[in-house]
């Protein structure tokens, strides 16, 4: 019996040359070289959070997960991108909790991957935040050998740590809202400063969304609506008291703006579907990434922005959505 002429099967009848592994192993490819700025400011002690924070987000999904997911990308890149908003002289115990704690409850108590509501990475920054305040506040400074500690990377865990040689100082946006000191702005473009390992790479961070955005793996609208609204917002309020208000090139490449604007407000499972949706997105991003900087309690305000967008999804994607083609639009009942 020959074979018939037309065969028919069900949906879908075309299939993309992207997969999700394919996608999120490219997005850990981005991330090296942003690793790599931070390792060449912070040594070892980079490379150590970031085996501490991808081991705890790897062995929680390889026990926890379901079968094969490990083998996504997914739980790599929200251990990298953990590591990069810490402190270098964080102790691997905290970033290997902070991990197990992105991956546990950012992600697989909803569901895993693709049903969670908040960034994995944040949240489990999030965690560190409030369990280890002290330690995700002590900031070393860029300088030193490649092999110095920059902090007590060895410590076991729950034991105080030995004091270290290791010279410590404020963020330029720390610097910036208590003590009305401004950084260079040629500083904070190189990232010749103090800050988690993700703060010292804004131009290298902006080359490897460049290389997603490209791909069409990331949205370009979002972290463009975001350093639009940052500048601008920044900008305006400089203009009216520049001796209060930094301006808005201090507020783009202060801070974790780059990585969590390129890297974490553009999670495809967190942010909007639509474009208007990913402009709405970016712009409440930027409007309280300023608003937290400036008259809130803490110097950074780009985590808790991004979570508090991440809420408001939902409701993003259900007032964008474009209406079906060929719909016809209810009456209203006279």
């Amino acid at each position: 019996m020959s074979e018939p002429s037309l065969l028919i099967t069900a949906s879908p009848h075309l299939s993309a040359r992207d997969s999700t592994p394919k996608i999120m192993w490219h997005v850990v490819l981005s991330l090296v070289p942003v690793l790599g700025a931070g390792a060449y400011f912070f040594g070892v002690s980079a490379l150590l959070v970031t085996a501490g924070a991808t081991l705890g987000a790897v062995v929680t999904e390889t026990v926890f997960g379901k079968r094969g997911t490990l083998w996504d990308g997914s739980a790599a890149i929200t251990g990298m991108l953990l590591a990069l908003t810490l402190p270098p002289g964080l102790p691997m115990w905290m970033a290997f909790i902070g991990g197990a704690f992105a991956i546990g409850f950012g992600k697989l108590i909803f569901g895993g991957l693709g049903e969670n509501i908040f960034n994995p990475a944040l949240l489990g920054r999030a965690f560190l935040q409030a369990a280890f305040p002290v330690a995700l506040t002590t900031w070393p400074v860029p300088r030193g050998s490649f092999w110095q500690l920059r902090g007590d990377n060895l410590a076991l865990p729950f034991v105080s740590p030995h004091p270290l040689d290791v010279v410590t100082g404020a963020t330029p946006l720390g610097l910036m809202k208590f003590d009305h000191v401004g950084t260079e702005p040629w500083k904070l473009i190189l990232g010749v400063t103090g800050g988690s390992l993700g703060e010292t790479s804004g131009l290298v961070i902006l080359l490897c969304g460049g290389y997603l955005a490209a791909r069409n793996y990331l949205n370009w609208r979002i972290p463009i609506s975001i350093f639009l609204t940052v500048a601008l917002f920044a900008q305006l309020l400089h203009a009216l008291r520049p001796a209060v208000y930094p301006e808005g090139l201090f507020m783009l490449f202060s801070g974790g703006l780059m990585l969590g604007a390129v890297f974490m407000a553009t999670d495809l499972v967190t942010s909007p579907v639509t474009n208007l949706g990913c402009w709405l997105f970016g712009l409440g991003v930027g409007v309280l990434v300023v608003v937290i900087r400036i008259w809130g309690g803490l110097a950074e305000g780009v985590m808790y922005a991004i979570l508090l967008m991440n809420a408001f999804v939902p409701f993003i994607n259900r007032a964008t959505q474009p209406r079906v083609f060929g719909q016809v639009p209810a009456q209203k009942m006279p």
